[in-house]
């Protein structure tokens, strides 16, 4: 296991120790399964191509690369709040 510094806000620093106590832990393994939570581009890309070949597979055999790409850039409209406004 290797060891490594970062420089983090004292503010960080006390909510990390924080969360490690109050879950029993260190807050190495506290950050570890932060970390291990989120996904690389790489997993992101792999989840998407497979949720596209079910959905290819077993709803919509003849759905386009173009219909993907407007569905991912409505997503990313909503998601920069372009689309989707509150009431």
């Amino acid at each position: 296991m290797a060891d490594t510094t970062i420089k983090i806000t004292d503010e960080v620093r006390d909510r990390l120790r924080i969360l490690a106590k109050e879950r029993g832990t260190s807050t190495r393994n506290v950050v570890e399964s932060l970390i291990a939570q989120v996904p690389t581009n790489a997993d992101r890309a792999e989840r998407t191509a497979r949720a596209l070949a079910y959905v290819r597979t077993n709803l919509c055999p003849d759905l386009s690369d173009d219909e993907v790409a407007r569905a991912q850039q409505w997503r990313a409209d909503i998601a920069a709040g372009r689309l989707g406004g509150r009431r």
